[in-house]
């Protein structure tokens, strides 16, 4: 969707990075040739969502450099109303450097983001959002971590999307890193998942922002803060949801979706959000929802690359039948 004027139905927000992904395994200082991508937690939901169809718009900046023309003819190409993309002459847009990891391992990446384009964002840059228009906004736990402009643009962004009835789903998506402390994380990213409707922590993730040891718990610690639904990623195990979205207190797991092999693990937590948003958007129940979340983010662990394993409606639609034919966990 590049020069619509009908206003996005979904936002989503933050930094979306020239990724530089190694053509041969082995240490990144040794490596010769690297492929060029783009990257970002946010932007991968953002594509995923737009190539399912809904109208889905990128709020975020990049500098006036190459890389940051070439992620906006990306985004472009990929459906996203770019309205909310500006150009900031004065940063960078951010860089990464990717390995190209064997068995299944997870990769490593080395960011090139202090001071890019990306982390001026400030709640300026939402002055011409119609939130009226918006079914639902998508948020992670990065843009908050990256500066504290950033951070008032993301709890911003939440509590208006709220105020004018949207839907918003939050995936901490934890950067321990670019935080200052541990406490200031946890406090920042609980204070924004109460504000959410759907929380879509790992299991891992949870413990660390909770206190909590088990899915049930981390999930009823959400639910008291004001969620509407906590859905628990459990990796090859499948997903936990928690929540009151059908109108009573209830909880289930459900089987992830075997694969044959692992090939990157980048970008699965995203296919996974991908799966559960639009499928709630879609007027899904929970336990399909989880169903859909679990197979996208499957098929994005079987190809290399951050998104390249998010389908297209045609091909999402041949998945499930698929699954649902052969009986296998869907």
């Amino acid at each position: 969707m590049t020069a619509s004027s009908s206003a996005p139905e979904i936002l989503s927000f933050g930094e979306a990075m020239a990724m530089f992904v190694a053509t041969s395994s082995g240490d990144l200082a040794e490596v010769e040739h690297f492929s060029r991508d783009i990257a970002g937690a946010d932007t991968n939901v953002a594509i995923g969502l737009s190539r399912l169809g809904f109208r889905v718009g990128w709020l975020s900046r990049v500098g006036n450099d190459s890389a940051g023309q070439y992620l906006r003819a990306r985004l472009v190409a990929e459906g996203l109303d770019c309205r909310f993309l500006s150009t900031d002459s004065e940063h960078p847009t951010g860089l990464l450097f990717k390995e190209r990891a064997t068995g299944g391992a997870d990769p490593r990446v080395e960011y090139m983001r202090r001071n890019s384009a990306a982390s001026q964002l400030s709640p300026e840059d939402a002055g011409e959002v119609d939130f009226s228009a918006l079914r639902h906004l998508h948020a992670t736990g990065i843009p908050p971590a990256v500066s504290a402009s950033c951070r008032e643009l993301s709890q911003q962004l939440i509590q208006r999307a709220r105020e004018h009835g949207a839907s918003v789903s939050f995936d901490p998506n934890l950067r321990p890193t670019l935080w200052s402390s541990e406490s200031e994380m946890r406090t920042t990213l609980n204070a924004m998942a109460a504000h959410a409707n759907w929380v879509l922590p790992g299991l891992s993730e949870g413990q660390l922002l909770t206190g909590r040891d088990n899915a049930h718990d981390i999930a009823g610690f959400y639910l008291d803060q004001g969620a509407e639904a906590v859905v628990i990623k459990l990796g090859p195990e499948g997903s936990y949801y928690r929540g009151t979205l059908t109108g009573h207190d209830e909880s289930f797991t459900v089987a992830g979706v075997p694969v044959s092999e692992v090939i990157d693990t980048v970008g699965a937590g995203d296919g996974f959000a991908v799966g559960f948003v639009s499928a709630m958007l879609d007027g899904l129940d929970p336990r399909q929802a989880l169903k859909r979340a679990n197979l996208i983010g499957a098929e994005q662990v079987q190809v290399l690359g951050d998104m390249e394993g998010l389908p297209h409606r045609e091909r999402l639609q041949q998945l499930e039948t698929t699954r649902f034919e052969t009986g296998l966990s869907m």
